[in-house]
């Protein structure tokens, strides 16, 4: 059995488009968390910098993640916040 997988996912928009992404990623919360293999998937903003967001998620495995990434409703995520996202880091990582 593989070890589940913990993702930190951190996003930070353009100053001018907080809202459009945030609006955006708070539309990705149910699709994902009905995801078959989701065990988590909470999203954060920044109390000091409200401009970055944190998903912290957790899946059975990687490769349930990986469907995950290709899902429709990432896909439509990306399109949506084309050009409204600074910047984007994902940290793979497994529970000591």
């Amino acid at each position: 059995m593989s070890m589940p997988l913990t993702i930190v996912a951190r996003i930070e928009a353009n100053a001018d488009s907080v809202e459009l992404v945030k609006s955006e990623l708070i539309k990705l919360i149910e699709p994902t968390r009905n995801e078959s293999g989701c065990i988590q998937y909470d999203l954060h903003q920044d109390n000091d910098n409200p401009a970055v967001f944190l998903f912290f998620e957790n899946w059975e495995n990687r490769e349930i993640w990986q469907q995950h990434m290709h899902s429709p409703h990432i896909v439509d995520y990306l399109k949506a916040v084309e050009g409204a996202v600074a910047s984007f880091t994902v940290s793979e990582m497994t529970k000591c």
